[in-house]
């Protein structure tokens, strides 16, 4: 009977929702980094948090996949949160660029202007080729300039 409800062996998950049953999503680490990355690309941002969460909890040591989720924290509007996961790759991997341009914006939206100044300045003189870094430390620091 469960069955025809959607709830496959009766383990309370519906059919089509992408978890195992257990609270982990189906598939692996890689599933899930792909997933997330496939809804942070469609906008869904909160969404991919959720399963990219999942990813980190499970590789808690992979910069690429805990940049996946500070953007997708980023794009959710949850900047205390990607905040502290951009810190985490910059603290192990301070030549990471991205990174240090994540932190930047996500300390920007949090109001930490000084911070926000801090890393983004970083980025830019990484990579002075990518102009949206640029125009990120500009903005920053006029804001920090006005406060």
């Amino acid at each position: 009977m469960t069955e025809e409800f959607g709830f496959p062996g009766g383990n309370g998950v519906p059919r089509g929702s992408g978890f195992a049953g257990n609270g982990s999503p189906a598939g692996e680490v890689y599933d899930w980094y792909t997933r997330g990355m496939a809804l942070l690309g469609h906008g869904d941002a909160n969404a991919a948090v959720q399963l990219l969460g999942h990813a980190v909890a499970a590789e808690p040591a992979s910069p690429s996949v805990r940049e996946a989720l500070g953007r997708a924290q980023f794009e959710a509007g949850q900047y205390a949160d990607a905040v502290r996961t951009f810190a985490w790759i910059v603290d192990r991997h301070p030549t990471d660029d991205y990174a240090q341009f994540g932190l930047g914006m996500a300390a920007h939206r949090t109001g930490d202007l000084r911070v926000a100044v801090e890393h983004l300045a970083l980025a830019v003189a990484m990579r002075p080729d990518l102009a949206h870094y640029g125009v990120a430390l500009r903005g920053a620091r006029a804001a920090l300039n006005r406060a």
